[in-house]
């Protein structure tokens, strides 16, 4: 069996002879025209059936078209259409199969608009989210004055007489927490002064306090500056335990000793922590309770201060 691969192929010095002996060729420039090969004999490069293959497989001929370019991507059909790109494909979405809510409900919108529109809306319900939850559920407060002390801290200062603190505490207000029930004794509370704190005290506006008296409470202090709480229906007076006031501030404040108050339904007796410096429910009544914002439970600022109340 005779094989083209086994020919005596010319060395580079040969091609000038080569040429001369077999004239021009019509192949292409820097190709040699190959010989017809001779009737009968068999060549590697002739196609063969699928009969004579019998493998099973089609003939080379038959089984691959050109599918590559030179450069190896891929061979587009000529449809008269440009191949798409990343970006093209970006827009080309099923606006039902996608996740953002905005495709769905625009899905004419271009993805840059799309975006935009995405963080206008992600600020602005943040800061709505923000001002929900101060107005309904926590809002923070700066203590002004000393009348907290030293439960809550005040700036020192000429202006200030009696604060401890090198800068005013900011607390956190539940305001949630009044909707699920009424404060408890004791319990630190944020609220709207009635209009007589103002003609009595000077200033007006939100206070902070705690709650000695509850509705239908009668309050007495005595002449060492103990409170002592006769409930609704007693017929004792109870002295009320106060380890947030210290004797010699319970002392210092004696132009209430021996009075007597009585708390009328749904209101509330306030007093500050520190007696003398506490312009309260002694001076200006009792707080009605839809006058009450939040219960104190924390305090966040200074650092050295943090901590719950």
């Amino acid at each position: 069996m005779s094989d083209d691969f086994g020919r005596y192929r010319p060395g580079l010095g040969d091609e000038d002879e080569r040429d001369e002996q077999e004239g021009a060729s019509d192949a292409p420039s820097g190709w040699s025209a190959f010989e017809e090969p001779s009737p009968g004999s068999s060549s590697p490069e002739e196609p063969r059936t699928e009969e004579e293959q019998g493998s099973g497989w089609p003939s080379r001929a038959s089984s691959w078209e050109p599918g590559y370019r030179d450069h190896g991507s891929y061979d587009y059909e000529d449809t008269g259409t440009d191949v798409p790109t990343e970006e093209a494909h970006d827009d080309r979405y099923d606006p039902r199969r996608t996740r953002d809510p905005l495709a769905r409900l625009f899905p004419g919108l271009p993805r840059t608009v799309r975006v935009t529109l995405d963080w206008i809306l992600t600020i602005v319900g943040a800061i709505l989210i923000v001002l929900a939850l101060k107005e309904w559920v926590v809002n923070p407060y700066r203590i002004p004055s000393s009348s907290m002390e030293p439960t809550l801290n005040c700036a020192r200062g000429p202006a200030e007489p009696g604060c401890l603190g090198g800068s005013s505490d900011r607390v956190l207000a539940c305001r949630i927490c009044l909707d699920f029930g009424p404060p408890s004794r004791a319990d630190i509370v944020v609220f709207n002064t009635p209009s007589e704190a103002a003609l009595k005290c000077g200033e007006g506006g939100t206070f902070v306090k705690r709650v000695i008296g509850l509705p239908g409470d009668t309050v007495r202090e005595d002449d060492n500056g103990f409170i002592w709480i006769r409930g609704p229906g007693a017929t004792k007076f109870v002295k009320l335990d106060e380890p947030y006031v210290s004797k010699e501030r319970r002392l210092e404040d004696s132009a209430h000793f021996g009075q007597l108050w009585n708390v009328p339904k749904d209101q509330y007796f306030m007093m500050g922590d520190n007696r003398s410096e506490s312009c309260d429910s002694r001076t200006w009544g009792s707080v009605p309770r839809n006058k009450l914002i939040g219960t104190v439970f924390f305090v966040y600022w200074p650092p050295d201060r943090i901590g719950f109340r």
